[in-house]
């Protein structure tokens, strides 16, 4: 009998069509990685994989839009992978991973002690909605660690959770309630089994929401706390709904964008009631800390 199979979309772009083919890959497939191809001319690599004949059309539409976005036609290759040959791949590119000070990653696929000092935040590298390896991902650990110091946020909202390792982290580091939050239902799902998984189920709740409109984000405000790992066109065009939703003083950790876009993303913000207190860079990528 013949393994599962999962189709493999490869798309190579430039940079500043990073977000929009990522995005387009990511409305339909199990998992999206990009990698720089090329960092000297700023090119691209982004793989996606979803099941086999699922979502064609779907794909198709979502491609166009980009391509229309930016003006970008790539070349788009596909292949088939076993569902367990991809999911030896992905534990192979999964090792476990120190973050900032305080925290470490690591798959389910790892068994060892935990490390003296560190938070340990477990996942499943076969659920692979964002497990830390992701320059955003780790700034915002950074960051979360950087706030921590000096501030005790008591409501916090993950906007954009998919595998839940921000919410998890805030639970784990401050011991606080988060209301986590994704537009796709499994990524909800897999949040809420990631926080079962670390002990924290009765800290996080995770639930699938179209952003804002949301009552249930309406009911949570104000927030003391907002992590918003997405794009930066979502970041700029829901600016004034997040100044709105936050407490006086409440602190705002937002990535997902490329440092190319950080000007757009603070100007947008710093309309909404917001300004820039500290800003940082891994790679390519940008995390802002914004205060209102």
């Amino acid at each position: 009998m013949m393994s599962e199979e999962l189709d493999c979309i490869s798309v190579t772009v430039a940079g500043d069509a990073l977000d929009h083919f990522e995005a387009a890959l990511g409305s339909v497939c199990r998992a999206v990685s990009f990698f720089h191809q090329d960092e000297e001319r700023d090119i691209w690599n982004i793989q996606g994989v979803k099941e086999r004949g699922a979502y064609e059309a779907e794909l198709a539409s979502a491609l166009l839009v980009a391509e229309m976005l930016t003006g970008q036609t790539p070349e788009i290759t596909r292949s088939l992978v076993p569902v367990g040959g991809w999911l030896a791949r992905t534990k192979a590119a999964f090792p476990e991973q120190k973050i900032g000070d305080r925290f470490v990653v690591r798959g389910t696929h790892i068994v060892a002690p935990a490390l003296p000092g560190r938070i340990t935040l477990t996942l499943d590298a076969g659920l692979a909605f964002g497990t830390g390896e992701h320059n955003s991902t780790r700034g915002c650990l950074v960051a979360l660690e950087h706030i921590a110091k000096s501030y005790r946020p008591l409501r916090i909202l993950d906007l954009g959770t998919g595998s839940g390792i921000l919410a998890i982290a805030a639970a784990k580091l401050m011991h606080r309630r988060v209301l986590a939050s994704d537009i796709d239902a499994r990524a909800a799902r897999v949040a809420n089994a990631n926080a079962k998984l670390n002990g924290v189920a009765h800290l996080v709740q995770a639930i699938r929401a179209d952003g804002w409109a949301d009552k249930r984000l309406e009911r949570g405000a104000p927030y003391d706390l907002v992590f918003a790992n997405i794009l930066a066109r979502p970041l700029c065009a829901m600016a004034h709904q997040l100044g709105d939703s936050m407490a006086p003083g409440g602190v705002a950790i937002l990535a997902g964008l490329l440092t190319t876009q950080v000007n757009w993303v603070v100007s947008a913000h710093r309309r909404a009631g917001l300004r820039l207190e500290r800003r940082l860079t891994d790679g390519a990528w940008s995390i802002l800390i914004l205060r209102k």
